[in-house]
């Protein structure tokens, strides 16, 4: 039988993917018409993307013509990601000596050229990105051996990497959920039977009374509603976007955010209508759209079309259905929003969010919070 050999430029390039791979959790991305090169994305990194080029670029017109083609490409990464701005390192192994190797072509786009996995000890602002990326790169294993060494272990890493968006995306049931409708839906009944203007005067959400010491108000007029179409509605948005919040957040975090987006809201209603009394669960909802958000933004690889085609257009129609009539709550709806948001990133995406986000989060929220009780309170 004979010998299967791996070319010295595959083996330099399955070291390199192995690493990003592996040890920085990049993830391929798949592109049709790409030939002899390999596209890498971890949109936490400072370099979204990395590219793997083992084409051979004989001069300087093709490597101008590789470059404008990556931008071509970054663009529509950029679109499908939601991403402003995407750096990408371009890693070529095979490089004619007509090539100018310190050339720049795009402010968004560097490159360097190897011959050997050492070759990178020459590029200091790739060291400051990636430390260890030559030590790791390092194996006793050559030739055939190497290549299916570096390929099982990607191959764990892509396993343990689908176990973990299985564990986020299996729905778990929405306890919280449909307690929340259950409490909302049985506060209605009790105004029918005890008068709405008592639930109103002693439990929503007014900013004079507030002040005066009823902060129970901000958490009271969440749960109330003025007419069956008002409860309808909202109770209809929560039995959607509930349950989704809850299983990917969890039971204990989507309370947080749930609740702490219905204050949120209710302290930014009363800063800017401090005289209007104010009720509904749709300050929360606001939040709950928010920390959807912020979830999709991390996992929009896989919700990039939910994202677009039905999270934001709802919250800018809301928004602008607020805006257009006098009787909606437009300032409640937008606290609450901001604090779906920021609350989302204090508690924290599962598999996503590491200490470092989850502590900025934590501070981003407290000002934003601090900021609207000096507003209400002592401004």
């Amino acid at each position: 039988m004979e010998a299967i050999s791996v070319s010295e430029n595959d083996e330099i390039v399955m070291k390199l993917l192995h690493y990003f791979v592996t040890e920085q959790n990049y993830n391929p991305i798949i592109l049709r018409g790409v030939q002899n090169e390999i596209w890498l994305e971890n949109l936490e990194s400072d370099y979204k993307i990395i590219r793997l080029v083992s084409n051979y670029i004989h001069n300087d017109d093709q490597m101008e013509m590789d470059m404008y083609r990556t931008e071509q490409i970054m663009k529509k990464i950029r679109k499908k990601t939601m991403s402003f701005s995407m750096n990408t390192l371009s890693i070529f192994v095979n490089i004619g000596e007509n090539v100018n190797t310190n050339a720049s072509y795009s402010a968004n786009i560097d490159w360097i050229k190897i011959d050997d996995i050492n070759d990178i000890n020459k590029f200091e602002f790739v060291l400051d990105e990636f430390p260890t990326i030559t030590k790791v790169s390092k194996f006793k294993e050559q030739g055939f051996e190497l290549f299916m060494k570096l390929t099982n272990e990607i191959g764990k890493k892509n396993e343990e990497d689908a176990k973990k968006a299985e564990d986020v995306f299996t729905k778990k049931s929405p306890v919280i959920t449909k307690l929340f409708i259950a409490i909302n839906i049985a506060v209605y009944i009790l105004t029918l039977i005890y008068g709405k203007d008592y639930f109103i005067n002693n439990f929503s959400n007014y900013g004079p009374f507030v002040k005066n010491g009823d902060i129970y108000r901000l958490l009271t007029a969440g749960f109330l509603h003025v007419s069956v179409i008002h409860l309808l509605c909202n109770m209809y948005a929560l039995y959607v976007i509930g349950p989704q919040i809850e299983s990917y957040f969890g039971k204990t975090k989507y309370l947080i955010i749930y609740l702490g987006s219905l204050i949120t809201g209710n302290l930014l209603s009363i800063m800017f209508n401090p005289g209007t009394p104010s009720i509904g669960a749709s300050g929360a909802i606001f939040g709950l759209l928010g920390a959807m958000l912020y979830f999709g933004y991390h996992y929009r690889v896989f919700l990039d079309d939910v994202i677009k085609s039905q999270i934001i257009p709802i919250i800018m129609l809301n928004l602008l259905l607020g805006f257009m009539a006098s009787n909606i709550d437009s300032a409640g709806h937008i606290g609450g929003l901001i604090g779906g948001i920021l609350l989302a990133k204090a508690v924290g995406v599962k598999y996503k969010s590491n200490n470092s986000n989850i502590i900025n989060g934590i501070i981003m929220a407290l000002i934003f919070i601090g900021f609207l009780i000096y507003m209400v309170f002592f401004r």
